[in-house]
């Protein structure tokens, strides 16, 4: 079987964290100019892609990186009570004994990240985290981790529940599978063409092991 560098994101596709981020938004929805998302809302949100959350949320640009940067920071004290996604435990240690190299890329902060795994004994499981503030997209990051661990584009699988992580693998020009166990909904992964969309975690390690 031939090794894959398999990369994750981490919200949403590993950690059952959207409930969390959403009520964290509203609670910084007064002090940062913008409308509370109740559930229908949420509906039409998971129909958007990132462009058009921010733009239908109004607020302005400029106030998107301290808005992330304050829901990191209060993240922080929601990780010890934060689960992994029903089922990903499971396809993450098979895809480890099966010889895989497992990675993290994330747009959250790397203490979260590793707090959050260290809790849930997934720590060992990963060869590298690799986080940044990227609003619209990770092509940048996927390219120096790439270039840092003397990757080739063709071994790299990349897995995401975001419009944004099958946008920024497609400029990386590395295969990726869309999740629907996460933030955007089927219906709006399906418009970005990722290369396989799965509905469970244990569909992973057949689908990638089929990856040639």
């Amino acid at each position: 079987m031939t090794q894959k560098v398999i990369i994750f994101d981490f919200d949403g596709t590993i950690a059952d964290t959207v409930d969390a981020l959403v009520s964290l938004a509203n609670s910084l929805a007064t002090e940062f100019g913008y409308a509370q998302i109740t559930p229908e809302e949420l509906v039409i949100l998971r129909n958007l892609t990132s462009r058009e959350i921010f733009k239908y949320s109004g607020i302005p640009l400029f106030k998107i990186p301290f808005l992330l940067k304050k829901v990191k920071r209060e993240l922080k004290n929601k990780i010890p009570e934060l689960k992994p996604i029903v089922g990903i435990r499971e396809a993450l240690v098979e895809l480890k004994d099966n010889g895989n190299r497992l990675g993290i890329i994330t747009s959250n902060s790397k203490g979260n990240v590793k707090e959050f795994l260290e809790i849930n004994n997934l720590d060992s499981l990963f060869e590298f985290i690799h986080t940044g503030v990227t609003i619209f997209g990770k092509t940048t990051i996927i390219n120096n981790v790439l270039r840092q661990k003397q990757i080739k584009t063709e071994e790299v699988i990349y897995v995401g529940d975001e419009t944004r992580d099958i946008e920024a693998s497609k400029k990386a020009h590395i295969k990726v599978i869309g999740v629907t166990w996460g933030f955007n909904s089927e219906e709006a992964l399906l418009k970005q063409n990722p290369d396989y969309l799965l509905h469970h975690p244990h569909e992973l390690v057949e689908v990638i092991r089929n990856i040639s």
